[in-house]
């Protein structure tokens, strides 16, 4: 999948890799909508082929401070 710094992918900007492995790479990446840092995990071909996404956002809005 490799991904470089400054892509975007839907609403997400690449920030840099955080690493790779068997299962895939993950990247930190900027939400403009969030004005935070998310994770994102790209799956290799050979596990997306099998799964209904192929890319996994994990990110969540942070609850406004009481």
């Amino acid at each position: 999948m490799a991904l470089q710094p400054g892509t975007t992918l839907g609403p997400y900007e690449i920030v840099s890799l955080i690493g790779a492995g068997g299962m895939g790479e993950a990247y930190r990446a900027r939400d403009p909508r969030l004005n935070r840092e998310v994770a994102i995990k790209g799956l290799p071909d050979v596990v997306s082929a099998t799964t209904t996404a192929g890319v996994d956002l994990c990110g969540s809005p942070t609850p406004p401070p009481l």
